[in-house]
């Protein structure tokens, strides 16, 4: 009698991000607990950068079916939001149009236990090709988006574009998840940017258990 299969591996899992600071963050997080191969991709910063990076990555054999996640860190635009709260997007939105997440509601919940006594919200994450301030911020705030930064909707919209796995809403596993390192009351320009962003910095090392546990969650079966 043969023996019986075990249970099937995930994907792999490819974090991208477009700072060195945030390659750092990432990679010096706590890696137990990973349940197959992955890779932090440093892309370079804007969107362009972001489509290429992530679409010569998933071009390699060893990345091709892998699960990608957009990393790092965004501006918030919703009122009350502070440096260090976290950002997971149910959809991004670019030039090319919206990209919906996968099992954004697993990632919150995941991301609560990661990151106790942060505030973690879920909404739209729109793209820019620059650094939003001031009216602007507030322009953006009203189409409805709680953050934005400058790669996710790229890396999110070339991986479901990349071959291996089609471009249907459920072809490849995708997310985006953010550390608010400016905020409407917490501009960069400000004082008390250094904490703000050492605050963002040790979240931001702390989110690889929650993103572990939304790979493991791959295998099973969509609803």
């Amino acid at each position: 009698m043969g023996s019986e299969a075990g249970p099937a591996a995930p994907p792999p899992l490819l974090i991208a991000c477009a700072l060195g600071i945030e390659q750092f963050a990432l990679r010096s997080g706590d890696r137990g607990g990973a349940p197959g191969p992955m890779t932090v991709l440093r892309t370079g910063m804007g969107p362009d950068r972001a489509h290429q990076a992530v679409s010569r990555a998933l071009g390699e054999e060893r990345w091709r079916e892998a699960a990608v996640i957009a990393s790092g860190f965004c501006a918030g635009l919703a009122p009350g939001m502070h440096p260090g709260d976290v950002v997971v997007a149910d959809e991004t939105r670019g030039p090319g149009g919206a990209t919906s997440c996968t099992e954004t509601e697993l990632l919150v919940k995941s991301l609560a236990r990661a990151v106790p006594g942060r505030a973690v919200h879920a909404g739209p994450l729109t793209g820019s090709d620059h650094v939003v301030r001031g009216p602007e911020r507030a322009a953006l705030r009203a189409t409805g988006a709680i953050a934005v930064d400058m790669e996710s909707a790229a890396t999110l919209r070339t991986a479901r574009a990349a071959a291996g796995l089609g471009g249907g809403p459920g072809a490849r596993p995708v997310a985006a998840v953010r550390v608010v390192v400016d905020a409407p009351e917490h501009e960069l320009v400000r004082i008390g940017t250094v904490r703000g962003g050492i605050s963002a910095f040790r979240v931001l090392r702390a989110v690889l258990p929650a993103f572990f546990e939304w790979h493991r969650s791959l295998l099973l079966p969509r609803r």
